[in-house]
Parts: C-alpha cells; structure tokens; sequence
C-alpha cells in the first residue's frame, strides 16, 4: 500500500478560473481528456491525477517543495513527502451535481479564484458552501491568474477574498497568490498543503467500503471476444482493504423487472485487478483514488453507470434505500446565483436533489414538520444512519444548493 495516494484533495471553484491548468501545473496531467470537455474548454466530469510531493533537503523553504525527482535548483535527488490524490471537479453551474459527488471522497480542498474577476463568483460561493455542507474542513484558497493582472489589482483581488472568506469553513484559510500557468509559487502552495491538508486516520480494520465516483469499459472498440477484460470501477476506499481474488459487492446495482415491477439487485464479482497510485498493486487501503478491475460484463460499468454506487465485502454494506426521513440544515440564503434569495421551507411534495455519498439522486418530500422531511427517492441510494445529505432546490431552471440533512 506504500505505493498509492494518502489523501484525495479536491480543487473547486468558478468555472474557467484555472482549475484544471492549476492540476496539470502540479501534476503534469490534464485531466479534461473527455471529447466534449476538449471541445468546449471546461471540465464535464470529474478529473483525477496522482501526484507525489517532494522536498529538497538541500534547498531553503519554500522552494525546497516540489513535484520533481531531481531539484531544478541544485541538482539533487529529492525525497518523496507523500502522495496525494486531486479530484479536480467541474465549476460550470450545470455540473452541480457532479462537484457534490466530487466532494464525498475528499479529505480536504484547495478552492481556486482568478484574480482577474470580481470575488466572489456565483460557484465560488456555492462551491465553498458545498465544502461546509459535505463537511470538508481543510481547506486552502489560491489567487490564480496573478500573471495577467496589474499590482493594484492583484491587492484588490486578495482584500476582496479575504472579505469573502470570513465566517465560512475557509475562515483561517492561508491565502496563496499563483500563476498556474506559469508555474510560480507552486512551490509555496504544496508547503502549505504539507503543513494544512493532514491525511487522515482510517480504519484497516473494517469491513471495506469503497465510494464509487467513476466506472469504466476499457475495452477498445472492435476487440475480439477473447481479448475483452471485465468492467472497471473507480472511487475511494474509506475504510478497510481489498485484494485481489476478494468478492465484491456492489449496491444498488441494477435494476430488474420481476412480476412488471422494478427491482434493485446487488451485483457481485472478483477483483481480478487493483490499481493505486498509477500502479498495480496486489492490496489496497483506504486513501487516495483508486481502480479496481472486475469480472462483470463491462456493459453495466460503461459510461459512469454504476458511479453513485457503494462497493465491498458481500453482505457488509449498509441497506438500500428507496425512502427516509431526514433532520435539515438549511442555509439561510440560495447560493450559485447572483441574486441570492432567502431559503424559504421545505414544503410538501417539492422535488429535491439529493446527493448522498457520491450518488446523485431526485427525492420527492411526502412529508415535512419543521426541520424534520420525509423523502421518497427516484432512484434507490445505499446509506447509512447519521450520514450526511446535500440538498438543492430547482430555482429557475437550474438545481442550488440549499443545505444538508442528516438521515435518522
């Protein structure tokens, strides 16, 4: 296990403020490879890339911290620090949905704001309202794009987010100027990563769980029968370790017709291949993202179709559910547009988007007291009690987030 990712960071924020150009600075990845994200320049589905901190001990701080094997300062081999995992999500306003499933595996987040834009920007408030709604805690903010601004307004940029800051999640947040497209201070962003993003402690002990967020055919079109491997899926190990030749579990799985009625049905297979840190590995922990290939018929993994989905060792997951009541926190105004409105109630019979974990799913409220909602789902999720819910609300023609719940 030495050789996958710690910890899963995520990199949110506005929509073209240098997310993706600030992961490939520190990673050398660009993580936009999807035919439309190409096309239309913006992130569409979630991004990962592994990366490998370092330090020079030959070198002074900060430029000491780096990414590279050998020190481009003084020549010296550098030793590893350890390795992170980014999650670089979407900060278009129409891909709510899959930065909130982003934010369900990370341990911590850098939230990124261009200093050639007023701040904050509709997703960079809804984005660090996300992070306080899922319960990220650790975050650090970067002042992208210094390079194509004026001194003046570099300073102006930096007041207006330390304004934006106060009394959210990002309150004590250091504050790093960076040309992501330069490359500078990225030496000073991964120091105080090190010193402020902690890997968390995790359980080996437990039964695994694993948050699935992507699921792949990796099979090329035109392969002949006998070359085709089995379905891929991708996420985070919360909890536990897996191996190869383990059974797996995979819920809600898919969904069946028995007696003209649907029905969820768990899928089961065998890890026939672990994939952490870039590498192949025979066992895996908690930390980090990583790809477990199966047996299953690659046509239920194509695509993102079991992305939501929690998977581990048969009959040790949590039910699937297909109704629960809830305990809600709303926030006090709708965030993502600019004109804010107040939170008003959840009402009676109104559609909520609910991401629980990293699935998306439409509930429909049958029932709502005060602070307590009772909520039918369109698509079953698997979950837990006393785990966490974000809430969105259609305002207008777009789904906002509007607080979480806590499921009893």
């Amino acid at each position: 296990m030495k050789t996958q990712s710690e910890i899963n960071i995520g990199l949110v924020g506005h929509v073209d403020h240098g997310k993706t150009t600030l992961t490939k600075a520190l990673s050398g990845i660009w993580t936009d490879t999807h035919s439309e994200e190409t096309k239309r320049g913006i992130s569409i589905r979630l991004g990962y890339a592994d990366i490998t901190f370092r330090r020079c001990i030959e070198c002074p701080t900060p430029q000491c911290f780096t990414t590279a094997t050998v020190c481009e300062h003084c020549g010296e081999e550098t030793q590893i620090l350890r390795k992170v995992s980014f999650v670089d999500s979407p900060g278009h306003e129409t891909l709510m949905a899959t930065m909130l499933s982003g934010a369900a595996i990370m341990d911590g987040a850098v939230l990124v704001i261009a200093a050639n834009e007023p701040c904050p920007q509709p997703q960079t408030k809804e984005h660090l309202m996300a992070l306080d709604v899922i319960g990220v805690k650790e975050v650090i903010v970067v002042q992208n794009k210094i390079d194509i601004v004026s001194r003046e307004r570099a300073l102006e940029s930096y007041q207006e987010i330390q304004e934006f800051i106060k009394g959210t999640c990002a309150e004590d947040a250091p504050i790093i100027p960076v040309s992501a497209q330069q490359g500078a201070n990225i030496d000073i962003l991964i120091e105080m990563i090190q010193e402020r993003i902690r890997t968390p402690r995790r359980s080996l002990r437990k039964s695994p769980r694993m948050y699935v967020a992507r699921s792949f055919d990796i099979n090329k079109p035109g392969s002949k029968p006998e070359e085709m491997v089995g379905g891929v899926i991708g996420g985070s190990l919360i909890q536990g370790k897996l191996k190869i030749g383990d059974e797996i579990e995979i819920k809600p799985g898919v969904q069946l017709k028995k007696k003209g009625k649907p029905e969820w049905i768990s899928l089961y297979s065998q890890i026939v291949g672990l994939v952490g840190g870039g590498e192949n590995v025979d066992i895996i922990g908690p930390g980090g993202l990583i790809g477990v290939a199966t047996k299953l018929d690659p046509a239920l993994t194509k695509a993102d179709s079991l992305s939501g989905s929690v998977a581990g060792k048969p009959d040790t997951l949590p039910p699937v559910i297909y109704e629960f009541t809830m305990k809600t926190h709303l926030l006090e105004r709708v965030v993502g547009t600019k004109e804010e409105k107040t939170v008003e109630p959840i009402k009676s019979s109104e559609p909520l988007m609910i991401n629980i974990g990293t699935s998306t799913t439409i509930g429909v409220v049958t029932s709502a007291r005060n602070d307590v909602v009772d909520v039918k789902l369109k698509l079953p999720v698997c979950a837990d009690e006393g785990q966490r819910v974000a809430l969105s609300r259609r305002v207008g023609a777009r789904w906002r987030l509007i607080g979480y719940g806590i499921l009893k």
